[in-house]
Parts: C-alpha cells; structure tokens; sequence
C-alpha cells in the first residue's frame, strides 16, 4: 500500500505524518534549566452574541518526575474570561489533536479558538497564502474557558532537563504527562472546584479515554463533567485489517456507502440519513454474518452478499468478486471513481484527487489532507506571533514526532488490539456526572463512524449519558460551514447540559 495508509492512526485533525525534525534528547544539569517562557495579553470579542473580555496566556509549564527533576516544558495557550466572581459556576475545557504527534492547532484555528483560518467549505485546495484568518464569533468563551495544550514532542513543547522522548510518546506516557500539566493548571489558576471538560480530536479521542484513567483511575482526584470525542477512535480493531478480522469491514461499509452517496454512485433516490441506515443494518447483520461464515458461505448467500455490497458501494459485482466480498478503504477510495481518473480523500471523502495514473491499487496522497494543511500551518504561526506576541525562537512542530510511540497499555499481557474505551467504562461508574458527547462525520475514512457506536455501545460504557451527533463532512467535519455551526451549537449545549 501507498505510505499514506502504512502509516497507523498518525493525521489531524485525524491525520498524515509529516516529518519534523528537532532537538534530539539529551541530559541537561537541572542548573541549566531556562526559565519558562509566557506570553499574555488581553483581549476582548463578542461569541454567541455575547461581549467577552478574556486573557491570553501562552507559554510553557515545566513537567517534574517524582525527584522533582525537570523532564519537559509543555507549551499551551489558555484564555480565561475576565472579572469572573464565581469560578464554581465558569467551566474550563482542555482541548488537543491526535496523530500521535499532532499540536492542537486544528482545534485551535479551525473551530474553537477566538479565531479561525476560513478555508474552503465545499472540499476545494486550499491553495497558497494569504488565508483568511478572521474573528471566530462561534467560539465557545461565552460557556467556557479554554485551554489548548500541545503534547511534548508537538508545537513549542519539547523534552527538557532528564527527559527523554520515551517518557512520552506512548499511550499511557502521554496521558500521565498531559493529566500532571491540567492537575498544575488547575493549582495555579485556583481552579479545582470549577466545572471541568476535557476534548480531542482523532488520536485526541484515545488520548481523551487514556487521560481520564490518569486523572481518575483510582485516586478520583480530578472528577471531570464531560469527555467530547471528535473522530473517535477507541477500539482500533475495527481498523485493522488484517487476515481473519472482518470487523473492519463490517465497520468502514456505512462510510462507503455515504461517500458513494455524496458521488452520486449509490442510494440517490434516498436521503443520506436513510441510506446510511440501511447500510449500517445490513454490515451489522447479514453482511457481518456472512463474513464470519468464511468458507462455509455458499454460493447461494454469497451472490446475494455481493449484489447488496454493490448497492450500497456503488462498487460492481465483478470487483466485489475479486475482493472476495471485502474491500478495505484504501482500494474504495481509488476504485470508486477510477472511471473518472479521480481518487477520494481519507480524511474526507467529499475532497477529490488526482493520481499519477489510474491503473493502481490505493491513492497516491490524501487530498483531503494535502488541501487543508498550508492553511493551517500558516494561521497558527500568523496568529500566536502577532497577536499573542509569542517570541519563542524554535518552529512550532504541526504534526510529526522524532520518535516511535509505544501502544502497549497491557503491562505485559498480551493485547493485539488497542482497545481503551473500557477506561470510559469504568470512569464513568466511578462518577456519576460524567458525560460524554461524541461527534462523527458521516464522510470519514480516518476514524468511521460506525467504529465509533461499536465501541460506545460496550465496553461498560452507560449509553443514557452518551450524547451522538453526526455531520455531513469528513473527519474535520468544522472546515465545512454548515457542520461547523451545528457542531459548536452542539458542543456548547454539553457543556451547559442543555
């Protein structure tokens, strides 16, 4: 397959990795340690119709080990309402991206922050600079303070002192390093006792369900109100496709089925939410069922499997046949269009590329990443440089850790599949007023949303507290306009529990 399917979960908002390189580990005398660096200004706008004066902080917080050495300095951009009298009754929220190895710069410039880079809304290039980066009247100040933290290894945050990058990059390391910065956050704002919600993005949602078992796994001394998971990806053995595990396609069918819908190859006599359904019953019963026969699938049942898959893939009989009735997103995303000469993006399916040719397998680049990314990039420099005032001397990473990610959660027990939506589970037995809002786009390959409803549907998660919006985008369903005010709409009555 082409690197951009090789490579495991690392996007965005969801998203490809792009090599970045900087300072390699190394052991520093604890002497030798710079101060930190912090940035704050002030400032004033209207969100939801309301005037808000709020306080830019962005800089760095030094992470300690138990000695008390240093190990990291954590960057993050925090805004905080003014003159608040009661911080009981004012939420905070702490938001990141994925990858692994993503900054949370998506989040920030892309739907949330106090601005936005407006880039295209009808899956178009975003093509070269300048980018529109406008006041962001959506913003979610009105319900909430913020605060945007980019992992150790992403954006200004980096290894420092006696740390090394292994003490980070890994599943539970990171969630450790992220639950210690929000734990210091909250000590030195005076915090502890306002409404607390914590949100990511794609990888950001496993951090989410990771982060929770460091914050209350056991000691239950940060409780947290809510967990908004955007492009969930919890249970990754419904992305894997290895030989023998018919989970994913069972999973990623319902995503075909829109995408081939919005291309106009399949289900246009019917709504999208209609033709979704249809296809979400049939992978979920006889489609899923006729998998797991494996040989013992007789002709009869497999003719009739294939003729149903065509209908809903817009894919023919003929090539469902030389896939053997499964077909990964990969060779969807090429093969759907090929008799346009066109491919479809991963990241979002609206999105259309073009290939070197025709004739191969899977797509040569994602276009829904490769279409976005400059603007991004852009916007985040532009913006903490000239109006936070941010005068820090090292690139800000987007995406891309120097560094292998350790994915063992299993203290030596043998676990093939990452699986940690059983820590949502547990979290939310152990407290009673955890909520979870989950947010899917109906038109993304990254992190399907029907791998989503599998894992929330189990795994001890208790449903009646679980909020489900869907949106008719990709994995950033906010760079398409209508998806970006229903979400921010949503997002904003979770957290006023409305």
């Amino acid at each position: 397959m082409k690197k951009i399917y090789q490579l495991s979960l690392l996007f965005i908002t969801c998203l490809v990795l792009s090599p970045v390189s900087y300072t390699k580990d190394k052991e520093k005398n604890p002497a030798e340690i710079k101060p930190v660096q912090s940035f704050t200004s002030h400032h004033s706008g209207k969100f939801n119709g309301k005037k808000i004066n709020y306080t830019a902080i962005a800089g760095e917080t030094l992470l300690k080990n138990k000695k008390g050495e240093v190990t990291a300095r954590l960057f993050s951009t925090s805004y905080t309402k003014d003159s608040v009298k009661d911080n009981t009754k004012r939420a905070i929220a702490f938001f990141y991206n994925g990858g692994p190895g993503s900054s949370s710069v998506w989040l920030h410039m892309g739907v949330l922050g106090p601005k936005r880079v407006d880039i295209p809304s009808d899956a178009k290039d975003d093509g070269a600079a300048p980018y529109p980066i406008k006041h962001n009247p959506k913003s979610l100040l009105d319900v909430t303070d913020m605060v945007f933290i980019d992992p150790i290894g992403t954006g200004y945050s980096k290894v420092d002192g006696v740390g090394k990058g292994k003490d980070f990059w890994g599943v539970t390391e990171d969630a450790k390093s992220l639950a210690q910065f929000i734990r210091l956050w909250l000590t030195k704002h005076e915090r502890w006792n306002s409404p607390k919600f914590i949100g990511g993005e794609s990888y950001g949602t496993t951090r989410s369900a990771a982060l929770i078992n460091q914050l209350e796994g056991g000691y239950g001394d940060v409780s947290i109100n809510g967990i908004i998971l955007i492009s969930t990806i919890l249970d990754f053995s419904v992305r894997a496709y290895d030989p023998g595990n018919e989970m994913a396609y069972m999973a990623y069918l319902p995503t075909m089925a829109a995408t081939a819908h919005y291309h106009h190859k399949a289900g246009n006599s019917l709504k999208l939410t209609d033709f979704v359904q249809q296809a979400r019953d049939f992978a979920q019963g006889e489609y899923i069922s006729a998998l797991l026969k494996g040989n013992d699938l007789s002709p009869t049942e497999h003719n009739k499997i294939r003729k149903q898959l065509a209908f809903f893939t817009g894919l023919s009989e003929h090539y469902l046949d030389l896939a053997n009735l499964r077909v990964s997103y990969p060779r969807f995303s090429k093969e759907l269009l090929r008799d346009q000469g066109l491919t479809v993006g991963r990241l979002d399916s609206r999105f259309k590329g073009n290939d070197f040719d025709n004739a191969g397998e899977t797509p040569d680049n994602d276009p829904s990443f490769y279409g976005i990314d400059g603007a991004y990039t852009a916007a985040i420099n532009e913006y903490l440089r000239k109006d936070l005032k941010v005068k820090i001397d090292r690139e800000y990473n987007i995406i891309g850790l120097d560094g292998k990610w350790n994915w063992d959660i299993s203290n030596g027990y043998r676990n093939p599949y990452l699986n940690v939506a059983p820590y949502i589970g547990k979290a939310m037995r152990e407290n009673k007023h955890l909520r979870v809002f989950n947010a899917a786009g109906y038109y993304d390959f990254a992190t399907p949303f029907m791998g989503a409803e599998y894992s929330l549907n189990r795994n001890g998660i208790d449903e009646k507290r679980v909020t489900k919006k869907y949106y008719e985008a990709g994995h950033m369903m906010y760079i398409h306009h209508p998806s970006l005010n229903k979400l921010v709409s949503d997002i904003r009555a979770f957290i006023s529990n409305k």
